[in-house]
């Protein structure tokens, strides 16, 4: 059973103020209700007008006129698939213990002949479908229907070994090589991963456990990652218990992640939600997360590799995501953020019972940059530490990084943020001799901080409007407020 998904309003503040305060915060709950949205009006999203349509639109299909709140118009419309199969047509068994690793393989490679004649789409109907890894094709839908689950297969060898991402130089956790996703693509346009809120699930499990006892030989997978393509939508499915990282899309463009809901415990390592990765023209909106890790993390490659490599995340967005991560953050730019990062928006995002509400992280040895971000209207409610830029993880591939390359972090806007029973006030760690400069804090509001609780601010520069506790003095710019317009 999936877990109750909390309300948005479902927020208690107790006072024992005198009347006046009360009045002020009572205005200023009602204020962040105003743009708050159920979790019931976004979970599940239904993404089709028609069950089992073989058209795919980011638009629902009754209003000729694209919501300028969504991602429609990104991608457009897909043309029907012109030819549609079912995974049982290629000896597929669903009773969760047969392996269809070769019925996946199979149909994948049928489908190919259509990427060109109107492409295909691949059903999987109800059912338990174990299977390894497999690959994509162009110009294809994998549509799972009402009551499919695709189970990951529990033997490593069907997660074969490929080699490390070019702006990472090695496997993420282990030198060398690393396993390969789940449902993995390379060099792929217009691909489609949707259905009727069926289920992908890694069974993650095994992973966790040769990670936490010091037996990985190799990287973990990701559920799904694709590569060097164009044209992705991800839409209408629940994905649980990823390996590692979710979703991963990396070197992509014109990527849509829309009315998803991402599970995995929350104790489980490094199980992020969604990670663009050296990818541009991303959206990401309307979905669920619980994880180990961060709900939505932006990257861009790893040291000197991913500066060697140079491809920067850029033009995303990320709007309108719930969820919950005890050890991590809600959204999160970097670590790896070499190749750059610019142009990303961050709005609409309610997380609670998290480590940390937005974080930048960064480190030397980093170099890249991280420029022109906004962040607005956002809601948290116990989360220790809702602001938070880090440094000094000294997280690196090899002794080849270089300590002299320092990010350069430029236009960090944030607004519209409010926090309940905090535990902390925002830590924004730079790093001496880069360059953390132009951050705007405007009408951010953390309540539940103790009275001792202040600002920590080193190696940054930037100025606040109506914040609130007072901010760091590297902030306070002798009451100018001009970066912040």
């Amino acid at each position: 059973m999936e877990p109750e998904r909390p309300k948005y309003g479902a927020i208690m503040v107790h006072l024992k103020k005198p009347y006046w305060v009360f009045l002020i915060l009572l205005f200023t709950v009602v204020a962040v209700l105003t743009f708050q949205i159920s979790t019931k009006d976004i979970l599940p999203f239904q993404f089709f007008g028609v069950t089992g349509s073989r058209k795919t639109s980011v638009t629902s299909g009754s209003d000729p006129v694209p919501d300028p709140g969504s991602c429609a118009g990104l991608l457009g419309e897909f043309p029907e698939r012109k030819h549609v199969m079912s995974i049982k047509e290629f000896g597929g068994v669903g009773d969760g213990k047969t392996s269809n690793t070769v019925a996946f393989w199979k149909a994948i490679v049928h489908m190919q002949r259509f990427s060109n004649k109107g492409g295909g789409q691949l059903n999987v109907p109800k059912g338990k479908w174990l299977t390894g890894s497999f690959n994509l094709t162009s110009n294809f839908t994998l549509f799972l229907e009402d009551g499919a689950v695709i189970l990951g297969s529990q033997d490593p060898k069907e997660w074969p070994v490929v080699e490390p991402l070019p702006s990472y130089g090695r496997g993420r956790e282990r030198p060398g090589g690393r396993h390969i996703s789940l449902i993995h693509g390379d060099g792929l346009t217009n691909v489609v991963i949707t259905g009727q809120n069926g289920t992908i699930d890694g069974q993650g499990g095994m992973w966790w456990d040769l990670w936490q006892n010091r037996r990985l030989t190799h990287t973990r997978g990701h559920l799904v990652e694709l590569m060097n393509s164009h044209n992705i939508l991800i839409s209408n499915l629940t994905f649980r218990n990823s390996p590692f990282w979710t979703i991963h899309p990396i070197y992509c463009s014109n990527v849509v992640i829309k009315g998803m809901t991402i599970l995995a415990p929350l104790n489980a390592p490094n199980t992020d939600g969604i990670d663009p990765d050296s990818s541009t023209n991303v959206c990401i909106e309307d979905c669920y997360i619980e994880s180990g890790d961060d709900l939505v993390a932006v990257k861009s490659g790893w040291d000197q590799y991913g500066i060697r490599v140079a491809r920067p995340s850029s033009n995303i967005i990320v709007r309108r995501i719930s969820g919950t991560t005890p050890t991590c953050s809600g959204v999160g730019i970097g670590s790896e953020m070499s190749g750059g990062i610019s142009n990303v928006i961050i709005e609409d995002m309610n997380i609670w019972n998290s480590a940390a509400g937005v974080r930048i992280k960064t480190d030397k040895g980093r170099g890249g940059y991280i420029a022109n971000i906004t962040i607005k209207n956002i809601t948290m409610e116990r989360v220790k530490i809702p602001i938070m830029f880090s440094r000094g993880s000294n997280d690196h591939p090899d002794y080849g990084w270089d300590p002299k390359a320092l990010p350069k972090i430029k236009g960090i806007f944030i607004s519209n943020i409010m926090s309940l029973n905090s535990t902390k006030a925002p830590i924004l760690a730079g790093i001496e001799g880069g360059s953390f400069e132009g951050l705007c804090f405007k009408n951010v509001t953390l309540l539940g901080l103790a009275p001792t609780a202040a600002w920590h601010c080193e190696f940054v520069s930037g100025c606040t409007n109506a914040v609130f506790p007072l901010p760091c003095p590297q902030l306070q710019n002798n009451g100018s407020s001009a970066c912040c317009i």
